[in-house]
């Protein structure tokens, strides 16, 4: 098989064991490939290995989502219809296949041909993209973007290898877009030099086919610049167009070369200017002024990329002189003007083109590397840096305004989605729009809500409690009324028009607008030395008004106009709807903080056990159901709890006051820890069940920990259902984290609590805290740990100190979750002040009671309570005699009251009941409940205690 410009090569395996077939077996070997494989094809093959796909894979994707009349297709069957009749009885096939590698259109020059091919690939819509096909002519030109050509064994696939095929990327010449591919396969035996004339002949004329689709001053234009180039002096050095520079460029940088051209066609001059990309490079961009035959008159827009060799500069091109005569297909016709995206490649015209003012030789514009070969050209290396010149825009003035002005509008508006209502903060909000105009809309914005508004709640009357939210701008000394001021409007004003009438009202010169003078003529006299224009627009959203916007112009002298004011208008109705949300987040948050607090405790009760600080901090979202409370409990004792509601909202605040309230009765039953968890989990799942709205999610995952501190023992029992155990900090000031028994989150039902207990002595400090102060997606938990016990080992710290450390030092700066925090710093009571007394289950010993009792009143000085203390603790010690068992004992406590205590080894409890007037019996405990401030029962490991609580007033 003979190759254009070089030497013969075989086709298929080499009688020497050499040439493709040799070096693709061994290659799927995975054994190294001798040099004689093109750069071209190896990289080919190495894609298909690294895809992993397979030699022998025989079937190949059928896509039905493609346009069967598309401009590809329309532009291309004329052309494939005349091939056909070109290679009429010979063994050719021609394609062409989309961008994608979708085959679209298909002729043969014998008709047999297609009966031996799959039925799938008979008819448009088989895939052949290089991913999914191998190596073959359509997925290789695709991927080089150049004419290829790929022979028998070359192909990866075992079904291509009798086979050979010349494959080209067909561009539209205007935007430099590859649309499709022309391929023409035909047996490996069989090779023409003369293939390559015909296919880029067929391949330009798709391609004058595809340019006849467009506008004919546009294709008007682009003739212009064509015939303006090739006026220059011969001398076409070696160079690479810019449709193949540009693939390097970040999406970001083809963008900004965009914009910028646009703006040189909307000057309507010949400039030059540098613009400097993101890996920073810079492109020059250079502006032509031409002219088209018929008087088309419009701006072209060269890019020359990064590259030139050193000590080649730029001037500005020669303008041409008159106009010029176009060929009947480019004829010009009345229609709007055309802009082209970065490498637009005008028709394939060979020529050489030489920069003005006797400057060095520079690439022809559009066109690419113009060796004779494509692969010599593919595999050869340049000696000079790789620059390139090519069009990268081409409009008129007028039409390039419009179209940079409406390319503005699109990105403002498009920024407004996401850069206004990123929080759920009302005046964050309001900041964003003001940041979003500023400065491509306005230099200055205003925005005034309500304070009811700002409250989270609808406004009444919106004009009348106007406060000043937001005043940005492109500078800060400019005499607007500060932010939080109150704002007052009169009738005439811009400002209360736009809220009377619901639409953006324009004011282009505000020296001539009466309305806004007389509002306040020492202030507006002030501001007209700085702003010139206003559009005030009302933001309104869901039929509710939210407040003002107003957009200053002061340093661009043109005046706001009608697109200005429709552009403010749809920027502030995006706007509202993000600040309406906040509003009714905020409304939602405060109703569901208020409940919240108002659930939580809002005092602390009066006990001598334990010195108690607090702190309740809100997520920065949302309100949760942490909570904790104290509870006085009998014999001088304390019980602290702190838990944890799964779930934000309202609903979570109020099932946490349902807990709290539960987990509050069942301490004051005096029921021990693992107790009042058991309960509190029953209730949990009860809460689930009977709620028809829980769905089976319900509230499960609620945490709690109770903790009962004895200050007569200096004893705590702790228990917990899933939630972090507490911190205990020692009077020397070692911190410690008691290792309890995790326990169940509350609502899983049926697994056991398990209560421990620890020594804590005189002036520790139990730290109880819910998980939102330790956990955190940004910290690790044993960090947070540490720094816990690093802030908390300050014994000298008082309760509240302790609190406002933690919050400092420790919780996140923006919590996601509720944060419930309780210190307690222990006291032991006056070893002095208890009194205890063992007695025989014999009834004889009560008058002893009563007499040991009287005696230590007298000692404390409590003579004013013997006598309610001598009766309660007569009918106790009797009941215990008559109804428990032994052995008995006799406590008294002298805290805040005098508490009395009988226990005994029996579990029975007593009943308070109202005996008839005939018993003689049932009237003891009814004389206890009189005389005392409360009693009641609380159960040990073995046993019972009935306590009763006599006051000390005036004592």
């Amino acid at each position: 098989m003979d190759l254009p410009g070089g030497d013969p090569k075989p086709a298929g395996p080499a009688a020497d064991g050499t040439g493709p077939a040799r070096s693709r077996e061994r290659f799927l070997q995975g054994e190294p490939v001798e040099a004689g494989v093109r750069a071209s094809i190896l990289s080919s093959w190495r894609r298909c290995g690294s895809l992993g796909l397979s030699p022998d894979q025989d079937d190949l994707p059928y896509r039905d989502d493609f346009d069967p009349d598309g401009r590809i297709v329309r532009a291309a069957a004329p052309v494939l219809d005349r091939l056909e009749f070109r290679f009429a009885g010979s063994a050719m096939n021609i394609s062409v296949a989309d961008a994608n590698g979708t085959v679209l259109l298909r002729r043969f020059g014998e008709a047999s041909l297609a009966r031996a091919l799959p039925a799938i690939q008979r008819v448009p819509g088989f895939v052949f993209a290089e991913r999914v096909a191998g190596t073959n002519g359509i997925g290789l030109a695709l991927a080089e973007r150049r004419l290829i050509r790929v022979y028998g064994a070359e192909h990866f696939a075992e079904r291509s290898q009798g086979s050979a095929c010349r494959a080209l990327p067909v561009r539209d010449p205007l935007s430099g877009r590859i649309e499709g591919v022309l391929c023409f396969g035909y047996p490996r035996s069989v090779e023409n030099p003369a293939l390559d004339t015909v296919i880029r002949r067929a391949a330009e004329a798709i391609e004058r086919r595809l340019l006849g689709q467009s506008s004919a001053r546009g294709r008007a234009l682009l003739r212009a610049y064509l015939d303006a180039g090739g006026r220059a002096a011969a001398g076409l050095p070696r160079g690479v167009g810019v449709e193949e520079l540009a693939l390097e460029l970040h999406p970001r940088d083809r963008s900004v070369l965009v914009e910028k051209a646009t703006e040189l066609i909307s000057r309507g001059d010949g400039a030059v200017v540098e613009v400097h990309l993101s890996d920073g490079r810079r492109v020059t961009l250079v502006s032509r002024p031409v002219t088209s035959a018929s008087g088309v008159a419009g701006i072209a827009i060269e890019a020359v990329l990064p590259g030139l060799p050193p000590g080649e500069s730029l001037t500005l091109p020669h303008q041409t002189d008159g106009p010029l005569d176009l060929p009947a297909e480019l004829a010009d016709v009345p229609g709007a003007a055309l802009t082209w995206t970065l490498g637009a490649t005008p028709p394939r015209r060979h020529r050489s083109v030489t920069a003005p003012s006797g400057h060095g030789p520079v690439a022809e514009p559009g066109h690419g590397l113009t060796t004779a070969d494509p692969d010599d050209a593919a595999d050869h290396h340049l000696d000079s840096p790789p620059s390139a010149r090519g069009l990268l825009l081409v409009g008129e003035p007028h039409v390039g305004e419009y179209a940079l002005a409406a390319r503005r509008r699109l990105e403002l508006l498009s920024e407004v989605s996401t850069r206004i209502g990123t929080t759920l903060d009302i005046r964050r909000t309001a900041e964003e729009l003001a940041e979003t105009a500023v400065p491509r809309l306005a230099d200055f914005v205003t925005i005034d809500l309500p304070e009811a508004v700002l409250r989270g709640e609808e406004s009444t009357d919106p004009g009348s409690d106007l406060r000043r939210t937001v005043v940005h701008g492109i500078r800060d000394d400019l005499p607007f009324r500060p932010v939080g001021k109150r704002v007052e409007y009169g009738p005439t004003t811009p400002q209360l028009r736009c809220l009377t009438g619901g639409q953006a009202v324009l004011e282009p010169d505000l020296r001539a607008a009466a309305g806004w003078l007389a509002q306040d003529p020492e202030h507006t006299g002030q501001l007209l030395s700085h702003v010139h224009s206003l559009i005030a627009v009302p933001l309104v959203a869901r039929g509710v008004v939210l407040g003002i916007a107003g957009f200053y112009r002061g340093r661009d002298p043109a005046p706001f106009g009608d697109d200005d004011r429709s552009l403010a208008q749809e920027l502030a109705t995006r706007a509202a709807l993000s600040i309406d949300n906040a509003r009714r987040y905020t409304r939602e948050r405060t109703m569901a903080l208020a409940l919240q607090r108002n659930l939580l405790p809002h005092g602390l009760p009066d006990q001598d056990a334990v010195d108690v600080a607090h702190r309740y901090l809100p997520a920065e979202s949302d309100v949760g159901g942490d909570w904790y409370d104290v509870v006085p409990l009998s014999g001088a004792r304390v019980g602290l709890f702190v838990g944890d509601v799964v779930g934000h909202g309202m609903l979570s605040a109020a099932t946490m006051g349902r807990l709290r309230t539960a987990a509050r009765s069942f301490a004051e039953l005096d029921f021990p820890p693992d107790d009042v968890l058991t309960h509190l989990d029953n209730l949990v799942g009860r809460l689930d069940r009977e709620d028809p709205a829980s769905d089976g999610g319900g509230i499960i995952g609620a945490t709690c920990l109770y903790a009962i501190y004895d200050p007569t023992s200096q004893q705590c029992t702790l228990a917990r259902a899933g939630h972090p155990p507490p911190a205990v900090v020692h009077p020397d000031g070692t911190v410690s984290f008691p290792d309890l028994p995790a326990g169940p989150p509350l609502g899983l039902g049926g697994l056991p609590f398990e209560a421990t207990e620890i020594p804590l002595p005189a002036d520790s400090q139990l730290v109880l805290y819910t998980d939102g102060l330790i956990e955190d997606r940004q910290r690790d938990v044993d960090v947070v740990l540490d720094q816990l016990r690093e802030v908390l080992a300050h014994p000298e710290h008082t309760p509240e100190e302790a609190c406002q450390a933690v919050l400092d030092n420790v919780a996140p700066a923006h919590p996601c979750d509720d944060i419930a925090l309780l210190v307690a710093r222990t006291h032991a009571l006056d070893p002095d002040r208890i009194a205890t007394w063992d007695l025989p289950a014999d009834p004889a010993v009560v008058s002893e009671a009563r007499a040991a009792a009287l005696r230590q009143l007298a000692d404390w000085g409590l003579d004013e309570a013997a006598f309610a203390a001598e009766l309660m603790l007569s009918e106790l010690v009797t009941n215990a005699i008559r109804h428990g068992a032994g052995p008995i004992r006799v406590r008294l406590v002298y805290d805040r009251t005098l508490i009395c205590e009988v226990s005994d080894a029996s579990n029975t409890a007593p009943h308070l009941r109202r005996a008839a007037g005939t018993d003689e019996g049932g009237r003891g405990l009814f004389l206890v409940a009189q005389l005392s401030r409360s009693w009641g029962t609380r159960y040990l490991p073995r046993g019972k205690v009935i306590w009763a609580e006599c006051g000390l007033a005036g004592v």
